[in-house]
């Protein structure tokens, strides 16, 4: 499951306000300047203080995002650039970047060296 995919099934799993939210955070996070680790601090504070209404729905969107969380970020010192590129949906980025500058930016989004 790459970022993409995971924001599609947590807006999937519940119409709460504060999912939609949460989804929305993990879509913009693709173009901000927030390295893995400070998504995921990010994530796990919002779900943590944030109130999903439905306990079942609570369970299923922390669900999705753990297991995002330990496959690809608490993996991702064993993934290639690509395989960064491909969980954390922005192949779309790489290529659309003018400049190394750009380049380095994505690189240190990823923890990854150039």
């Amino acid at each position: 499951m790459d970022l993409d995919d995971l924001a599609t099934a947590i807006t999937q799993a519940s119409g709460d306000p504060a999912v939609t939210r949460l989804s929305g955070l993990l879509v913009a996070w693709k173009n901000d300047a927030a390295n893995v680790k400070e998504l995921e601090n990010t994530v796990e504070r919002f779900i943590g203080n944030t109130w999903i209404e439905s306990a079942a729905e609570h369970a299923i969107v922390y669900g999705l995002w753990s297991k995002f969380r330990d496959d690809a970020i608490h993996g991702i010192g064993g993934m290639t650039v690509n395989e960064r590129l491909c969980c954390f949906s922005l192949f779309a980025r790489w290529d659309g970047a003018k400049d190394d500058r750009e380049r380095e930016a994505i690189y240190a989004k990823l923890l990854a060296t150039p």
